[in-house]
């Protein structure tokens, strides 16, 4: 009788297993709810910096960084990348 529930235990260990390696594969590189890595945080902070985007300046902040985030935008469809969605 001890035999089935350690069956059903690894059964159950396995599935989960399983189930978490076909998450992480199934999550598309270019979905915008995925976790960014360290480089690609750093990657965007460089192409809004370069397109202006100054985070020190609290004065013209919202329109600062929106004007920014469209200039990132606009350089990443001409490059056929996909553009994340603008916060």
């Amino acid at each position: 009788m001890q035999m089935f529930p350690r069956i059903g235990l690894g059964a159950l260990l396995a599935a989960v297993s399983i189930s978490t390696v076909c998450a992480q594969v199934l999550a598309q590189p270019g979905d915008p709810s995925a976790p960014k890595t360290r480089a690609q945080v750093r990657a965007d902070l460089v192409d809004w910096l370069a397109a202006g985007y100054d985070p020190n300046d609290w004065v013209n902040y919202p329109e600062n960084a929106q004007a920014a985030g469209r200039i990132v935008a606009q350089r990443r469809a001409q490059q056929g990348h996909a553009a994340p969605a603008a916060q």
